[in-house]
């Protein structure tokens, strides 16, 4: 019956349930990063180049005036951002992070990964940078790519311990809330006050119609997009013209959706018992990877390498140089010695379905920062300057090692549970 249901379903819904799926989410991020490169890198690179620097908008109202390049950074990735925020509220009401003793290691291990890859950098660029101004790219290193970390360990781990997923999405989750808590602290600028306190008038708004209206909103799916996206948008302009980070705005609009303690971790469908969180959030999870992140990374990834002498000047720029260390060893030291220290001194202690070498890989995979980290690069330093460019090739090429080494380190773990399960032993697994 179930399959019957399925076969039923229009190609628009069949679509909108792939795009739901880590996997489908990572590949197309993966290929609108190539995209970007090969353009950038090609005759095209005028008209790439071009159509991310051309400026869209009103400019009678303030905040309303952007290149496509900013457009894609400042307000799709909020989409990207509202999501993480609705995440971040289901895992803090009835999640992982519901229990600190339960979730400790995963959170400790979280600010130990963007932590020693912060320190890594900054010691760099103190110390062997000419630039004093590299130092600004401090917070590059320290993110994680959640849809391509889980993705990585999908596509490589179908019979490792659901365990190590769990620890990996909440340890995800915790280095999002750090991300957003850098940029809001650290990349905000020109602070107004009376466009803030406008915004936050507009999501208590928001606030009271998602709490007292949730039932309208869940049965009736075009109510979210005509009456609470257009608040949202809102919310987005005053805050960015308050001078924070417009993507904080996305944040704070799902941590002001509510979340009912009794829904499924596992959102399969549309249900009013799930509440009204996981219901926008399997929604606009499609709008999401199909569309805001894809774009975002295209228009960001995309940087004039200049062949093998543009490589060999990244190379030499302490920037590229310790976001690679950064991301590489960083990440890896980082989480696992945050996680070892944690089980070894505390009460305290990593999931027993899971060995230590399956944690050095989850921490070489927590090294893959592309989405976060390229919107970091450019507060850091701005679209087009060369330290970004640098800052993006380095972001590739750690990503890249670290998606690499991690993915490597898993597919041999991988063979080992797979053998363990083919022989009978009890292991909750992944597939």
């Amino acid at each position: 019956m179930p399959q019957e249901r399925s076969a039923r379903r229009s190609p628009l819904l069949r679509l909108g349930d792939a795009l739901r799926q880590d996997v489908v989410g990572g590949v197309l991020l993966l290929v609108a990063l190539v995209a970007a490169l090969v353009l950038a890198n090609t005759p095209a690179e005028s008209l790439y180049f071009g159509v991310r620097d051309s400026e869209v908008g009103i400019h009678a109202v303030p905040g309303l005036t952007h290149t496509v390049g900013e457009w894609a950074a400042d307000g799709l990735l909020a989409i990207f951002f509202f999501l993480t925020g609705l995440e971040l509220k289901a895992s803090f009401v009835d999640g992982e992070l519901h229990n600190p003793a339960k979730a400790a290691v995963p959170i400790v291990a979280a600010f130990g990964g963007a932590a020693v890859p912060a320190i890594i950098y900054a010691v760099l660029n103190l110390t062997a940078g000419s630039d004093p101004s590299t130092i600004q790219g401090w917070a590059i290193p320290t993110a994680t790519d959640i849809a391509f970390a889980v993705s990585v360990l999908a596509v490589v781990g179908s019979a490792l311990p659901v365990a190590m997923r769990t620890f990996l999405l909440t340890l995800a989750v915790v280095d999002d809330l750090i991300a957003i808590v850098i940029i809001a602290i650290f990349y905000s600028h020109g602070f107004s006050f009376l466009p803030l306190l406008v915004s936050f008038a507009v999501l208590a708004v928001y606030w009271v119609l998602t709490h007292r209206f949730a039932s309208f909103f869940m049965a009736r799916a075009w109510a979210a997009w005509v009456i609470l996206l257009p608040l949202g948008f809102v919310v987005w302009i005053l805050m960015y013209n308050s001078g924070i980070h417009a993507t904080i705005a996305g944040v704070l609009l799902g941590f002001a959706t509510p979340v009912l303690k009794t829904r499924p971790h596992v959102i399969n469908d549309e249900d009013p018992a799930q509440g009204l969180a996981p219901t926008l959030e399997h929604r606009f999870r499609p709008l999401s990877n199909g569309l805001a992140v894809p774009i975002f990374a295209f228009f960001s990834a995309g940087v004039a390498v200049g062949g093998l002498d543009g490589i060999r000047s990244a190379a030499t720029d302490t920037v590229a140089v310790g976001i690679v260390l950064g991301l590489v060893f960083g990440k890896m030291i980082g989480v696992f010695s945050s996680a070892w220290l944690m089980d070894r001194f505390t009460p305290a202690s990593k999931d027993r379905d899971y060995q230590w070498i399956d944690m050095a890989g989850l921490a070489m995979v927590a090294g893959i920062g592309f989405t976060v980290s390229l919107l970091v690069a450019e507060l850091s330093f701005g679209i087009g300057s060369p330290h970004n460019d640098h800052a993006k090739v380095g972001i590739l090429f750690g990503s890249t090692i670290a998606a690499l080494a991690g993915g490597g380190l898993l597919v041999a773990r991988n063979r080992h549970y797979k053998k363990l399960r083919d022989e009978g032993a009890e292991v909750d697994t992944m597939g």
